[in-house]
């Protein structure tokens, strides 16, 4: 397994483009690979992730099987006049293979937080719809609700900090809820556009099945992985 981080150049049109259109940037990503992973849901995928820490650093993480060459991604967004290749990867398989259950992270996490509903106008029998939580206390829910299957817990803040909402009592927050809505694919003459909307997690969590949470980490959290959702990294919990 490897990690790639490769920094936009949000200068240049080309960059700005891929940006604008998850569905773009998705074959960008699947072009840095000659061939990619079987899609059987039992294997790691190609995961990736846009992170916008300020307006001038926006960057790009991919975590995959093999090792990506992103040279068309500096030619159209990046800097590929400079000497230095542009991206950075690094061995992951070294990393993952030392997380061990009740270890503590600080993570991230970009997700598409959905549920299915009926609505009243439905008929009994009707397929299920579905649709986004599109408020904090139900997209913080969502992955609450998802913790213990995906072997981690969220951890929680100490009791003299805790808040009465549900939610609040975890070392959680959610941010940069974007609405997206861009082109898919075409079919019968008519283009299907995707909409969805994304959200970002930063939390604290402890490992509670170490095997169990290498699959999420490789496999993905969550709906939309296509469209850049559903990678979660992992830094050291800070001491201060």
């Amino acid at each position: 397994m490897y990690l790639t981080r490769f920094r936009f150049n949000t200068a240049r049109s080309g960059a700005r483009r891929l940006l604008g259109s998850p569905h773009l940037l998705h074959g960008a990503v699947n072009m840095s690979f000659p061939q990619l992973p079987a899609r059987d849901a039992q294997g790691p995928r190609v995961l990736w992730r846009v992170d916008r820490d300020n307006q001038t650093q926006t960057q790009l993480y991919i975590v995959s099987p093999s090792r990506p060459d992103l040279t068309h991604l500096v030619e159209q967004a990046g800097w590929p006049t400079l000497d230095e290749p542009g991206w950075a990867t690094f061995t992951y398989g070294e990393f993952l293979e030392a997380l061990g259950t009740g270890d503590t992270w600080a993570f991230r996490l970009t997700a598409n937080p959905v549920h299915n509903i009926r609505l009243p106008q439905d008929a009994p029998g009707d397929r299920t719809r579905r649709t986004a939580h599109v408020t904090p206390h139900y997209q913080m829910r969502w992955l609450l609700e998802r913790e213990g299957k995906s072997g981690f817990e969220v951890l929680r803040k100490p009791a003299d900090k805790q808040l009465t909402q549900s939610g609040d009592e975890h070392e959680l927050i959610v941010r940069d809820q974007r609405p997206l809505q861009f082109g898919g694919s075409i079919k019968n003459q008519r283009r299907n556009d995707v909409r969805l909307i994304r959200v970002t997690y930063d939390g604290r969590l402890r490992i509670t099945d170490a095997d169990v949470f290498r699959r999420t980490l490789t496999q993905g959290l969550g709906k939309a992985k296509a469209y850049g959702c559903g990678l979660m990294t992992l830094t050291p919990v800070s001491t201060r």
